[in-house]
């Protein structure tokens, strides 16, 4: 398996390694802080003056970045000439294809704001044909390009490994797809696929303020989850980490899911599950379901939380069903069931970057693949 690594550099690293690296790293100071001069990115990047001086001549060369002008001074002497990335030499393309009916993609620049959006209706494809759909809409949204295209993103359903191959998504009746390849062959630019979750995770971690060590829940067809730790991602050993939707909770059964076993947490969490289960329900009854959904929610987290000694936890779905009731019996549940010294102060959130979440986390994983930056 491809070594990880964390998504943001922030050091200097052997002369192996440093061409590379350090050029990231360079893009990452100007990326996160905005204009510096050369001396600036010296001093915060730990690296000599004539070292940022090569890279910044190569990155102006590559188009990645710009000089703004002179600083306005106050002290003798010539004023510092700025720079700062080029936030529109670029444009990223972000496809979600988690919804159960639609895929969704949009154009976004090297922040992550959107410029455009395009989707096209699934109707129930599978296999080559769903694929088809995929290409027809990075193609529509390739076509409204303005800007060289940087790469492709794409959040994909089920377990995806590092190159980019879908290895099961049921839904989308993919087996082994070769989704990356796919892509990249018919588009001839770098092109990054993973699960939607993982996406997602990366998306909170650039944009949204998660830690470097947080698990972002994503609650919709089904439910699964992104994992950071110490800012890398975690896919695990098969590329299933965080593959938590079908975990039975409890000993007490439950509805059968789609997997055969009886009472996962996707049939008590999922939207479509906990829809059916909240109809008519009314009042006290209706915070009820919520409650034990939310109760059984805690029960799959308490040990990965206590496990992994997790401090930030993000839900990311309906609003209106996952922030209340739900959310309030999670956090008590996680609580009763580890350790307050260690486990007290951890945060349980709702995401702050709604439904586009998985096409900037799309936008990431190019941005950190191609640049080093995020």
């Amino acid at each position: 398996m491809t070594a990880l690594r964390p998504l943001r550099p922030s050091s200097k690293v052997l002369p192996v390694d440093a061409r590379g690296h350090n050029r990231s790293l360079v893009l990452q100071t100007l990326y996160r802080e905005g204009s510096r001069s050369r001396a600036d990115i010296a001093r915060e990047t730990g690296l000599t003056r004539v070292t940022v001086s090569a890279l910044v001549a190569e990155l102006i060369s590559d188009g990645l970045v710009v000089e703004l002008g002179q600083r306005e001074e106050t002290r003798p002497g010539k004023p510092a000439t700025l720079l700062d990335l080029d936030r529109s030499a670029f444009v990223i393309v972000g496809l979600d294809l988690s919804e159960h009916s639609v895929f969704t993609g949009a154009l976004l620049d090297l922040d992550g704001a959107i410029s455009a959006r395009a989707e096209v209706a699934l109707e129930s494809s599978t296999g080559d044909e769903a694929v088809a759909k995929v290409v027809a809409l990075a193609e529509q949204l390739i076509e409204q390009a303005t800007a060289p295209v940087l790469g492709i993103g794409v959040g994909s359903p089920g377990v995806v490994d590092l190159g980019g191959v879908v290895l099961s998504a049921p839904n989308l009746g993919w087996n082994g797809m070769p989704l990356q390849s796919i892509l990249a062959e018919r588009f001839g630019v770098p092109v990054l696929v993973a699960n939607d979750a993982n996406a997602a995770v990366l998306a909170e971690h650039s944009f949204g303020g998660a830690d470097s060590d947080a698990m972002l829940i994503t609650i919709g067809h089904g439910v699964g989850a992104g994992l950071l730790l110490g800012g890398t991602p975690l896919f695990g050993s098969r590329f299933a980490a965080g593959e938590i939707g079908h975990v039975v909770v409890g000993t007490d059964g439950g509805a059968v899911c789609a997997c055969g076993k009886r009472g996962c947490l996707e049939t008590w969490l999922s939207i479509p599950n906990l829809i059916d289960r909240l109809e008519g329900e009314q009042g006290a009854a209706r915070t009820a379901v919520l409650q034990e959904a939310g109760q059984r929610l805690g029960i799959a987290l308490a040990p990965v939380v206590g496990a992994l000694d997790l401090s930030e936890v993000i839900l990311s779905g309906p609003t209106e069903l996952l922030d209340g009731p739900l959310m309030a019996a999670t956090v008590e549940t996680l609580r009763s069931r580890t350790m307050a010294e260690f486990h007290g102060s951890l945060t349980l959130r709702m995401t702050t970057l709604g439904p586009d979440i998985v096409l900037r986390g799309a936008a990431v994983m190019v941005l950190s693949g191609q640049l080093g930056v995020s």
